[in-house]
């Protein structure tokens, strides 16, 4: 299997509808990951075109990851698109102004696909479950004795929550309620893999860090730290009582994670509940290490 992986420098570009991640590689190994938040998917929740300000913000965080890859020796750059993308009216006028800009053209992966991306990259071969809260989509993933027995997307994240509810917190946990329905067949799948849930996402991953008292995001630490359904609870509450601007103070919180970190918290509460998981255990590997081994290149 080895023998069959790239070794030489590569780089992944995950176009999501929050915020645009490129992950290096070298030698069949991560070097590094970095992102640009450019809410791509902003207002999606009441129109489906992509918005203007949205498209060029994007291409140009895609071009200037391309650009760097380029610079670092990259000699393969891939780039996948997800929900914000596959559901705009618009998104050929995207992908155009997007291979335009920088010679790459983003694979459009459907929601299955990308709930399968993201379980290969944080479960790696193993059974389990991933939960992944993206911007517009959320994708809860199983493997049971080593074969995908559930995959199942449903059209909401942070943004969309934002979008649609502010900081209601009435109003996000109907929007939730509606929502999380759409995974009731995940319960019973998820106790057959043995219960191991993984939650990947910025939002796990932002609360994760939070838990583990980091003043600066390290992804090695992030991984594995167990977020409680107790736990989940009371960030939901913090960050949805405390100014935006007092979140965005916090260590590992950036200014523009911190007007949707309580949505995200609240969702990600009401999953847990509603498949009665004790809690959720985070992973900073996630689609993009899927999409590279996909690739050969991890």
């Amino acid at each position: 299997m080895n023998n069959e992986i790239f070794r030489g420098k590569s780089a992944v570009i995950d176009v999501g509808s929050n915020s645009v991640r490129l992950m290096f590689t070298a030698d069949g190994k991560v070097l590094y990951k970095t992102l640009e938040t450019t809410r791509l998917g902003e207002g999606l929740a009441f129109s489906p075109r992509l918005k203007d300000d949205a498209m060029r913000r994007t291409a140009e965080a895609i071009s200037a990851f391309v650009a760097r890859a380029k610079a670092e020796g990259a000699e393969r750059i891939f780039a996948y698109a997800t929900a914000a993308v596959r559901e705009a009216e618009n998104r050929g006028e995207f992908l155009e102004l997007v291979k335009n800009s920088c010679g790459v053209l983003p694979d459009v992966i459907d929601g299955e696909a990308e709930a399968a991306l993201g379980m290969d990259g944080a479960l790696n071969g193993a059974d389990g479950a991933t939960i992944d809260v993206g911007g517009a989509s959320t994708e809860i993933a199983v493997r049971v004795g080593g074969k995908t027995a559930y995959k199942k997307s449903v059209p909401v994240g942070v943004v969309r929550i934002k979008d649609m509810c502010g900081r209601d917190v009435a109003e996000i946990k109907k929007l939730c309620e509606k929502y999380v329905s759409g995974f009731n067949g995940a319960k019973t799948v998820i106790n057959q893999a043995g219960g191991r849930t993984v939650a990947i996402g910025g939002t796990a991953t932002t609360l994760g860090a939070r838990k583990a008292g980091l003043k600066l995001y390290d992804g090695q630490k992030v991984t594995g730290v167990f977020l409680e359904q107790s736990d989940l609870r009371n960030y939901a509450k913090a960050f949805l009582t405390l100014p935006v601007r007092e979140i965005a103070k916090l260590p590992c919180m950036s200014e523009k994670r911190a007007d949707v970190i309580g949505g995200g918290a609240a969702w990600l509460y009401m999953i847990t509940e509603s498949l009665g998981l004790p809690g959720i255990t985070v992973s900073d590997e996630d689609n993009l290490e899927g999409y590279a081994r996909l690739k050969g290149i991890l």
